[in-house]
């Protein structure tokens, strides 16, 4: 089959994703791990094994000699576009994304990745002080050990309210197993990073409340959760992520 360009949905530094027909085509470039994309084809076809929505995974195979990943295409709007385009529903919009959030977290996916397992490795590349990654690499072994599904990138955008009236949660690219939690902080961040402070608060607020869970104990994980963030080397974001990394207790 040709994937010709419908309409382009995204574009980043290392990847092109694009609708063609009734298909969602993500192109990676030539330098991308061919084992990440292998590894998020793989998670994305273990969670498919949930009852959970997410778009089926229907093909990886090369187009013009660079790796891709075919699923199909979801028709409606991405969460984030409908809280940009509707303002005075934000807190509606924000109880779904919890609830959706919430559902996940109910679901367990024991072949994916163990989540401390991966944080442990992005301490360790981090670049941080030995000191700090020693205290880091402490703090996150020292957590409760969890076997809950965590995406580690739920934000709005990653939301689509589709048209056929179901809520899709799309790019298990990061997906885990482990404490629900560290999900809670890395979208808290995500959030702060995208400078919407007040929604960060509201959101920590509300899946605090949702989950019956003490908000001093998501916030036990962001400096672990800042510190993993700190191994995509984006300049602009490490000053804001190295702060949260020394929040730690005495």
């Amino acid at each position: 089959m040709e994937w010709v360009i419908d309409t382009v949905l995204a574009k980043r530094d290392n990847k092109l994703i694009y609708k063609s027909g009734d298909y969602r085509v993500k192109l990676f470039e030539t330098e991308f791990s061919k084992a990440d994309i292998l590894n998020e084809a793989l998670n994305q076809a273990r969670v498919e094994e949930t009852d959970l929505n997410i778009p089926k995974l229907t093909e990886v195979t090369k187009i013009n000699g660079k790796w891709a990943i075919i699923c199909e295409f979801i028709s409606g709007k991405t969460l984030d576009k409908l809280m940009e385009e509707n303002p005075e529903k934000e807190d509606e919009y924000l109880n779904i994304f919890v609830d959706l959030q919430l559902e996940m977290h109910s679901k367990s996916v024991p072949l994916l990745n163990k989540l401390k397992d991966k944080m442990n490795r992005k301490i360790s590349a981090s670049g941080l002080d030995a000191t700090t990654r020693y205290e880091l690499h402490t703090r996150l072994d020292s957590m409760p050990k969890h076997n809950k599904l965590c995406h580690g990138d739920f934000n709005p955008s990653n939301i689509i309210a589709g048209y056929d009236g179901k809520w899709y949660i799309i790019d298990w690219s990061h997906a885990t197993m482990g404490n629900a939690s560290t999900d809670a902080a890395r979208t808290y961040l995500l959030f702060s990073l995208e400078k919407r402070k007040d929604l960060a608060e509201k959101y920590l607020k509300t899946f605090c409340e949702k989950s019956d869970t003490a908000k001093q104990y998501v916030q036990k994980w962001m400096p672990i959760v800042a510190a993993s963030q700190l191994v995509k080397g984006k300049s602009e974001e490490r000053a804001f992520l190295s702060s949260w990394v020394h929040i730690m207790d005495d």
